[in-house]
């Protein structure tokens, strides 16, 4: 009973804060801020459904070259994140962003700038290359 009525105020609080215009608005802001990263030098693509992102990593984007697995550039980005505050997820060399569906925009923004400023730290990435 405990958990079927924590589930319900969960399922009102949805509504009441209105969460699904907001996820719209996030899945709006992560595209516009990630599109910054077509043509950077490391990402081969940035694949996003809704607000779940995956940011593939390359050493090269012309020939889609991979890094070398024991390099582990997915994770550096990671480091780098979490050195600003950012917990994000390496899947290899991709990395994922996925947002809670509640978060405000303007903190979806700074995890976008985080992101890039971490992809760019790990991949030795200049703004010239992007």
């Amino acid at each position: 009973a405990l958990g079927c009525a924590a589930a319900l105020a969960s399922l009102d609080l949805f509504q009441v804060n209105d969460v699904l215009a907001n996820v719209a608005e996030m899945t709006v802001a992560l595209e516009s801020g990630l599109a910054t990263l077509d043509g950077h030098d490391h990402v081969g693509q940035v694949r996003q459904r809704g607000v779940m992102v995956g940011i593939e990593l390359v050493a090269d984007r012309d020939g889609n070259v991979p890094f070398a697995p024991e390099r582990r550039t997915g994770h550096r980005v990671t480091l780098a994140a979490r050195r600003r505050g950012v917990i994000l997820r390496p899947l290899g060399d991709v990395v994922v962003l996925m947002p809670a569906p509640a978060m405000p925009v303007d903190d979806v923004e700074r995890l976008v700038e985080i992101a890039i400023e971490s992809i760019d730290e790990a991949t030795g990435a200049t703004a010239a290359g992007r």
